[in-house]
């Protein structure tokens, strides 16, 4: 069965209409795209605020401001506030008396709390702190703040003279360390300084007060989590008397440790609570219920494991019972929000392709409120009313408003004039019978009207627990690279999320094994779908795991490709083992630290080295910690010394992504001149 779905700028009830053709997208287009996250609504829910970045290209950088918009008034536009040209606004949130917006800004040098006052219009530093402000919550009765930001582990205010660091002792530059972790992502691990979470007060001036409470009481560890974590992982109680959030202990096995935990802190006690110390899995994404009831949060049953199903817990906070809300739902919830009267949650969880927006129960009743797209933000607001930020592969991030009654309106265009000059493209959902018989699903992306026979990208997606589904990406985008004259396939093999727990555990010590199957299988199958498409001219890419896939197929399935695009793959697994950072996901997935595993080399892409033959780019960044770059010198090593012909693409000031603007134009131009050469002889 192939379903076909045509679609213009935007996905979900409320679309776009569809552009005029008028030239195809460029890798310069994607990288100017403007785009908007950290959606807050007033109190009141009259009006919204966000932040949208637009991208300086001449400074290779991107600059942050806010806007602002009034919800119920027909044709309203966004408006501009609180914003300097050569400064960067962001995070927005309301005062819980609607009168004042606070964010973030950079204006006095360093990243501090501003407040604006929405009648007078005027903006006023609120905060000068020591260091910089990551980020805050408001409390509920508007009178104190949690802040957090790198600090000292044993600095007891918000920001000391000495930045606590232990791993350099000098009098060289050398750094010292004792224990694991040494690296995490893509900085060198800094022990004895941590981000942490602080309280202060508000004062009747509207001044942040210099002296914080630090929250962490005696843990070592960073709230929130590191790398990627953020206010998300902050709660303030109904009451306002303290703060709920996600730690993960820092001690010598973190590195093998995804036993993130839900601490309380209150304001009245030294008394740090631990929710969750009965799990050793990750708990997560803290939430306590506007009427001071419940708390909520998401929780993984099994340790060590990053890619287990994220269940919503609820806890009764008078009794103490803890409740599996959503444990007959088999999929995995990605993030949560209390509607405003407590009586439900607005979830957001992948689903076949696409990552709807849902609503659950206090009696874990899950009722699907979109279909397709992925919904990025949700605001819950006072008259039983949703906002959220829905994108698609077709265009990114733009908000829309969601009645009670579920009537959908589109609120903003932010990227109308770029999308109003670029050809469309067609995109189509396919599926068939993958590996051990399982129903596997795939995409196809190509131009909207594109004639004749269209030569094949297939793009195979990292994680391995991950998925090329129904949404936006300024990194490995299908409607850039399908603009360019091609097909774009993607297959979400084994292993991939949003179609149960059973098929994402499938990967497990499996890496060369049913997801190449699914690719082979897929193959076939696309060019049944549509036989527009010419399987057998054909380029394949990957990142990541999609990077190791690529290794893979090189030495596994080396007369398929006229191409390969290798990036930051793994090449071997052996020194992936001993190299990689994350302990925790390397051993999960291939069984264990390598001295322990029966089978390691079974899926290890060196030892097939002596058949590759495919013409091959390789690209890594050279702060990449997640694969060390030293994979893919290794891979383009091979490849050179048996004489295929191959590239190499290393960024220096780029980690795992390619980030920067201008690396994002030098890595899409040598993409596309390398799959222009082997699958169109230019």
């Amino acid at each position: 069965m192939t379903k076909t779905l045509l679609i213009a700028a935007f996905i979900g009830s409320t679309a776009f209409s569809v552009p005029a053709i008028a030239r195809p997208m460029t890798e310069t287009d994607l990288a100017m795209m403007k785009r908007l996250s950290a959606v807050a609504a007033s109190p009141d829910g009259t009006l919204i605020a966000y932040q949208l970045r637009e991208t300086d290209l001449d400074a290779n950088k991107g600059k942050t401001d806010l806007y602002m918009l009034k919800l119920g008034v027909p044709n309203a536009q966004p408006v501009m506030f609180a914003s300097k040209a050569d400064k960067n606004e962001h995070d927005p949130a309301f005062a819980p008396d609607g009168k004042s917006i606070f964010y973030i800004s950079n204006e006095s040098g360093s990243d501090q709390i501003w407040r604006y006052d929405i009648a007078s219009a005027t903006a006023t530093q609120a905060s000068n702190f020591k260091t910089d402000v990551s980020g805050f919550k408001i409390s509920p009765d508007g009178q104190k703040f949690a802040i957090w930001g790198d600090i000292a582990r044993d600095c007891m205010e918000f920001g000391c003279a000495k930045d606590g660091d232990t791993s350099k002792p000098g009098p060289g530059t050398g750094r010292e360390y004792d224990q694991l972790l040494t690296r995490h992502w893509d900085q060198w691990e800094t022990p004895g300084n941590y981000s942490r979470v602080f309280t202060v007060v508000l004062g009747a001036d509207g001044k942040l007060g210099t002296m914080g409470t630090a929250m962490d009481g005696n843990l070592v560890g960073d709230a929130p989590s590191k790398p990627f974590g953020g206010g998300e992982e902050i709660s303030w109680s109904a009451d306002s008397s303290g703060i709920v959030y996600t730690l993960r202990v820092a001690d010598k096995n973190e590195a093998k440790s995804t036993n993130l935990d839900i601490y309380g802190a209150s304001l009245k006690s030294k008394e740090i609570v631990n929710f969750t110390k009965d799990n050793a899995g990750m708990d997560t994404t803290p939430a306590a219920s506007p009427d001071g009831k419940w708390l909520a949060w998401t929780s993984m049953a099994r340790a060590t494991y990053e890619a287990d199903r994220l269940v919503v817990k609820l806890m009764d906070l008078k009794s103490g019972k803890v409740t599996a809300l959503t444990d007959a739902w088999d999929r995995s919830v990605a993030s949560l929000a209390w509607t405003t009267d407590s009586k439900s949650l607005l979830v957001t969880a992948q689903d076949v392709l696409e990552t709807p927006l849902y609503r659950v129960d206090l009696k874990g009743k899950v009722t699907r409120l979109t279909e397709r797209g992925s919904i990025a933000e949700a605001i819950p607001l006072k008259n039983g009313g949703i906002v959220y930020a829905i994108n698609s592969i077709s265009g990114p991030s733009d908000l829309v408003y969601m009645d009670a009654k579920g009537a959908t309106t589109q609120l903003t265009n932010v990227n109308a004039d770029m999308l109003g000059a670029l050809d469309p493209v067609n995109y189509q959902k396919f599926d068939f019978a993958g590996a051990n018989g399982d129903r596997v699903y795939g995409q196809i992306v190509k131009p909207e009207g594109a004639k004749g026979t269209l030569p094949v990208l297939l793009l195979v997606h990292g994680g391995p627990q991950g998925t090329f589904n129904n949404s936006w990406s300024y990194r490995w985008n299908p409607a850039v690279m399908a603009s360019q004259g091609y097909a774009v396939v993607t297959i979400d093999f084994h292993g991939s999320t949003g179609y149960g727990q059973k098929f994402t555990d499938s990967i497990n010590k499996n890496w060369g094994g049913w997801p190449l199957e699914d690719l082979q299988k897929g193959m076939v199958a696309v060019g049944k779908a549509d036989t527009q498409l010419d399987t057998s001219n054909a380029c394949a890419l990957g990142g990541s795991y999609g990077g190791y896939m690529m290794n893979w197929i090189s030495g596994n399935w080396p007369d398929r490709f006229k191409c390969l695009v290798n990036h930051a793959g793994i090449f071997d697994l052996r020194a992936m083992a001993y190299e990689t950072e994350e302990l925790w996901f390397d051993q999960w997935d291939n069984g264990g630290p390598w001295t322990t595993r029966t089978d390691g080399e079974k899926w290890n892409p060196v030892n097939h080295v002596s058949k590759w033959k495919t013409p091959t780019l390789v690209i890594h960044g050279e702060k990449d910690y997640r694969i060390p770059y030293s994979q893919s010198l290794a891979a383009f090593t091979a490849l050179q010394q048996q004489g295929v012909e191959s590239k190499l693409l290393v960024f220096p000031d780029e980690n795992h992504w390619v980030l920067k603007p201008k690396n994002s134009i030098q890595w899409h131009q040598t993409v596309f001149a390398w799959l222009g050469k082997h699958l169109k002889g230019k």
